[in-house]
């Protein structure tokens, strides 16, 4: 089997366009998280411990001089990535959780007992049988 055909039925495989999909997915919920957290949660918790804006809070390490940029540690900016990956990540745990029951119904799901086998019928049979004759005598 030659090398490009090997790589061809790697790619056709399921798996592999199942994960394709979901980093496409994934990376587009990341920016509707990022979104949710920098223009939705931040801009209400800013206004209420005193009209913060996180994406501004930094410690100046360095002050700038010349035409040499300031040098800062942005503590804000990871507390917004902090709560993108909290949200991003109650959001994976509510999806798996929700997948775990649906998966647990499934195996719990009943089944309908078996009809009796062909002796069980016959004996039934038989059983009716002599029961119609005592009740004739």
């Amino acid at each position: 089997m030659s090398i490009i055909s090997e790589f061809k039925t790697f790619a056709v495989k399921g798996n592999v366009v199942d994960m394709a999909v979901g980093i496409i997915i994934g990376a587009a919920f990341g920016k509707i998280v990022s979104s949710f957290v920098g223009d939705v949660v931040m801009p209400p918790l800013g206004v209420l411990i005193g009209g913060v804006d996180f994406s501004d809070l930094a410690v100046v390490l360095k002050a700038a001089e010349g035409d040499v940029a300031a040098v800062t540690l942005g503590y804000g900016k990871f507390i917004q990535t902090v709560l993108d990956f909290l949200i991003v990540a109650f959001a994976i745990f509510m999806g798996i959780k929700v997948l775990n029951k649906l998966k647990r119904e499934e195996e719990v799901a009943p089944t309908a007992p078996p009809g009796p086998t062909a002796d069980q019928a016959l004996l039934s049979e038989i059983r009716d049988l002599l029961k119609a004759q005592q009740g004739k005598t």
